[in-house]
């Protein structure tokens, strides 16, 4: 990739971002159009450090989220580094790099990732608050020119994700969509549906019900199921 061809879509990439209406679309935004500064990106997730613990509101899907999420309750993982310790972490291939055995496995077996670029977003004083983590199938995917646009890419998902951080209401706004993507993802699996029919059951329901979507989808993920599921899938 030319330096003006990056720097045309950095601009569009920017523009996109400014254009989405909250911070959750912001940052899911920010995974769709990651992929395309890479030549070989398959997955991405941005990973944030809330109360000690590392949650991924916004990933390319809800088992890499889960995945992402499991390097804090596993003590080991490249993003949780990212945030921790490194600005950048590099993993070449995942089938052979033995720091992170439990984890590399899991990502080898269930998402066939190979190798993984992470980097830090920003910090705080004395504590790093978020990661972009960009993942491909093909192992030494990632090249020197990949991890300088890579921080060109971190750089500018930090001011959005800041400004995101800044906003009151982020917090719940997170949660709200993390959680509703959970059940989603639950309720996909459990009941054989495709994400629309999903989300429109779950709709269905917290209408009928005179509820919130987000309240309903804590109860979902929290019975591992749907309450009173027969009449809204039929």
């Amino acid at each position: 990739m030319t330096r003006d061809t990056f720097e045309r879509q950095l601009a569009d990439a920017v523009r996109e971002l400014n254009a989405q209406s909250d911070p959750p679309h912001t940052l899911e935004t920010m995974v769709a159009i990651t992929p395309e500064f890479f030549d070989y990106c398959d997955f991405v997730g941005v990973s944030l450090v809330e109360r000690d613990r590392i949650r991924t509101p916004a990933a390319t899907n809800e088992k890499l989220r889960e995945l992402d999420e499991s390097q804090y309750d596993l003590g080991q993982g490249p993003c949780r580094e990212a945030i921790r310790e490194h600005e950048t972490v590099l993993v070449e291939d995942l089938e052979t790099d033995d720091r992170w055995p439990v984890w590399g496995r899991a990502m080898v077996t269930e998402l066939g990732i190979r190798s993984s670029l992470s980097f830090r977003l920003f910090t705080r004083p004395d504590n790093s608050w978020g990661a972009l983590n960009v993942y491909s199938t093909r192992p030494h995917a990632f090249s020197d020119e990949d991890v300088l646009h890579g921080h060109t890419i971190a750089a500018m998902s930090a001011v959005v994700l800041a400004r995101s951080i800044n906003d009151e209401h982020l917090a719940r706004a997170l949660e709200s969509r993390t959680v509703i993507g959970q059940a989603l993802g639950m309720v996909m699996e459990r009941y054989g549906l495709d994400e629309e029919t999903a989300f429109n059951v779950l709709r269905r329901l917290a209408s009928e019900d005179n509820r919130k979507l987000r309240d309903l989808a804590a109860q979902v993920v929290a019975d591992r199921g749907l309450p009173d599921a027969g009449p809204a899938l039929s």
